[in-house]
């Protein structure tokens, strides 16, 4: 895990609250058995249903991009394993985040609780839609690639709110772009290329729902 760190830090993540809740947050827990060897390497990992956990440099530069303060209320879109609410549950007074695939959802929602983090709310739906009864967020992170902009979640943004959200349809020339919300209008900056699985809307699946 230090290793881990200090590379981290070699790459330029410079905030030691994120480096901190990194730290603390056992990613062997919410790795497949197959990899639990692998789990501190900086690499994304697959779970079930063709979904991956990020790998830890993207999960540490995306979260320190949003400037998550001790105070604030955090809506996550794509669940998967757990990780990354676990991480920004270390930073944030609430997280809710949502999952579309129910075993994904249940199963973090179990590891969750299990390693003693209560400040976050699972539930399972449409990402793409946002959590509109829980609106507005202080911080919205999507941890899937959006083929645009959702508008959706910057509706539910808080004013002087931030979205972090990968944004392209093409998997080698998607990009993280964050979004602050003020009163003139949305700021928009690209942060980094990045690789991650569809962000996929539409009517939930059938498998799983059981």
């Amino acid at each position: 895990m230090q290793r881990l760190i200090a590379e981290l830090r070699n790459s330029g993540i410079a905030d030691e609250a994120v480096l901190a809740a990194i730290a603390a947050v056992d990613r062997e827990r919410f790795v497949s058995s197959p990899f639990v060897e692998r789990a501190w390497e900086n690499t994304a990992l697959p779970i079930a249903f063709g979904q991956t956990i990020s790998q830890p440099l993207v999960v540490a530069a995306m979260t320190e991009a949003l400037r998550i303060g001790p105070r604030m209320k955090v809506l996550e879109i794509g669940t998967g394993s757990g990780y990354q609410a676990a991480v920004l549950a270390k930073l944030a007074r609430r997280v809710y985040s949502i999952e579309r695939y129910r075993p994904l959802s249940k199963g973090a929602e179990r590891l969750l609780l299990d390693l003693r983090i209560h400040n976050v709310v699972c539930d399972i739906g449409d990402g793409s839609k946002g959590w509109p009864g829980q609106a507005p967020f202080d911080r919205i992170i999507v941890t899937a690639a959006a083929d645009e902009r959702p508008q959706a979640l910057i509706d539910q943004l808080a004013m002087g709110g931030i979205l972090i959200v990968p944004v392209g349809r093409d998997p080698t020339a998607q990009v993280v772009e964050r979004i602050v919300k003020s009163e003139s209008g949305l700021q928009r900056d690209t942060l980094m290329p990045v690789r991650f699985v569809p962000l996929v809307t539409g009517p939930l699946p059938v498998l799983g729902q059981g």
